[in-house]
């Protein structure tokens, strides 16, 4: 049985740092495209989520994959699972 049938399914999510200037935590941005309901245009909708990242590696601008944890402060509940890319310098 692996940990993640003891635990449940949790959700891995895709987004863009845009700040770390808290120590061991990072801003995460998700962008999603959400389709109008009259109209049918797609339109951007983003969520933040504060991440835990206990090596500070992450730095602003880098793609990264959170996923969702127990409750770690009053706003932080994702942690850093990797990095996807590193930003542009």
């Amino acid at each position: 049985m692996s940990v993640e049938n003891k635990r449940g399914r949790r959700r891995k999510i895709v987004g863009t740092v845009i700040s770390n200037k808290m120590q061991k935590t990072i801003v995460v941005e998700v962008v999603r495209l959400v389709k109008h309901s009259k109209y049918g245009k797609y339109l951007k909708r983003s969520s933040i989520y504060k991440t835990h990242d206990q090596n500070s590696e992450a730095k602003v601008g880098d793609k990264v994959e959170i996923i969702e944890a127990r409750p770690l402060s009053k706003t932080k509940s994702t942690r850093l699972l990797r990095i996807i890319g590193k930003a542009k310098p």
